[in-house]
């Protein structure tokens, strides 16, 4: 028996078939060091703690959120929370929808809800599938061209004990559209709570999403997010994760290039300090003719922090055309520190171009020496060429306050780790 399963079990609301999914999830178990989907993220230690449900949300401050502009829509501990909310200047051609909404009106707004997860080590999509009661439906009708930043803003709060909440997300862009997005997930004080999060992206014909997301929790969290992309023809899905905060941390990134000349460009850092354990799994499918990917990836670990990336491509049957690259470099900053990296690379299909490598290592000695040589000492040297390679990854990205914002969390992050 798991204590985590059969606490989070408690807080079921739903119908038949969604007891079923959770029956099922409860007589599997969570995988173990077997499954090679979590052969180097160990759940012993969360299996052995319990959770209990979201009851009152904690009295938050407007001050909160007031670095975050408008339009933003606001969680605190999985609940929405309408008075830290600013819809007002949200984008015409723009809908929002609550998922408690949507479930009670019904019809074909909620039939992503009905998709099946079949195996085992998916289980935390399972129990999502089961118990997830809230989370966002935005939608951009076809046409609609915005360069405004729609914020999304998760905030975990301090409630007097350990708590659990499963939300569940549509990203839909009909055809044409053209939106960007900023995620905000952060800690209002000290907490130890369980968040598990299932989003959808579904991007139509000729769609553009720029899609920015931090995940900067509390030090004692268990963060855990999947997000399922879906890219029609001629869609571009351009993508950054920083991975900043929580105990444990895992994103599932899962993206089918669906139609020809579908692009993606997804990159990320992954920061682990103290005793933080920070897993990202990448799972890109070229299904269809000349698609592309570019994947840049930058992992940090210092203290006794442990990095775990997977990065698979795979190149189906009849993807000619298909041009694949994943970078992913690392930096192990302590003796006690680890990074686990697999790039893996499937090809099927002929007349493609693809390249994956990844490495892990110390900062450059050449690069040191030539910054001492111009009187640095060596710890700011050490700091201008630790930020330098954490930056990378948000070079693609266009809005100049976007990525200040960014940057700005990023250094705090690296500060706070004691490598800035």
């Amino acid at each position: 028996m798991s204590t985590l399963l059969d606490s989070l079990a408690t807080a079921f609301n739903g119908d038949a078939a969604r007891r079923s999914v959770l029956d099922e999830v409860l007589r599997d178990g969570l995988p173990g060091a077997r499954s090679e989907a979590w052969k180097y993220t160990s759940l012993r230690a969360l299996e052995r703690r319990s959770f209990a449900a979201v009851g009152s949300v904690p009295e938050t401050g407007i001050e909160a959120v007031a670095h975050i502009p408008a339009p933003r829509l606001v969680f605190v501990n999985g609940r929405h929370v309408p008075a830290l909310s600013a819809l007002a200047t949200l984008p015409e051609g723009v809908s929002l929808q609550l998922l408690s909404e949507a479930v009670s009106a019904g019809g074909e707004a909620v039939r992503f809800l009905t998709r099946r997860f079949e195996r085992s080590d998916e289980v935390f999509a399972r129990l999502n599938a089961a118990l997830a009661s809230e989370g966002v439906l935005l939608r951009a009708e076809a046409g609609t061209v915005s360069d405004q930043p729609l914020h999304l803003v998760f905030i975990g709060a301090e409630d007097g004990g350990d708590r659990a909440w499963h939300l569940r997300n549509l990203i839909e862009l009909r055809a044409g559209a053209k939106l960007t997005i900023v995620e905000h997930h952060f800690a209002l004080g000290a907490h130890a709570h369980f968040s598990n999060a299932l989003s959808h992206v579904h991007l139509a014909q000729g769609a553009s999403l720029t899609h920015s997301r931090v995940q900067d929790d509390s030090d004692r969290a268990t963060a855990l997010l999947r997000t399922d992309a879906v890219l029609g023809q001629d869609a571009e899905y351009r993508r950054v994760d920083l991975e900043l905060g929580a105990a444990l941390s895992r994103h599932e990134l899962n993206v089918r290039l669906e139609g020809d000349n579908a692009r993606l460009v997804a990159n990320g850092v992954l920061l682990a300090g103290g005793k933080r354990h920070v897993d990202t799994r990448l799972g890109i499918e070229h299904a269809a003719r000349d698609t592309s990917c570019a994947l840049t990836w930058r992992g940090l670990a210092t203290g006794r922090g442990r990095v775990v990336f997977h990065g698979g491509i795979l190149i189906r049957e009849g993807a000619d055309g298909s041009d694949a690259m994943l970078s992913n470099k690392n930096l192990l900053l302590s003796e006690d520190a680890e990074i686990d990296t697999q790039p893996v690379l499937e090809i099927h299909a002929d007349e493609v171009k693809a390249a994956h490598g990844a490495t892990v290592g110390r900062l450059d000695a050449n690069a040191l020496f030539y910054l001492r040589s111009r009187g640095l000492s060596e710890a700011q040297a050490q700091q201008l060429l630790t930020a330098a390679f954490c930056r990378e990854p948000l070079a693609f990205l266009a809005d100049p306050e976007t990525v200040s914002a960014l940057t700005m969390r990023l250094d705090k992050a690296l500060a706070s780790a004691g490598v800035s």
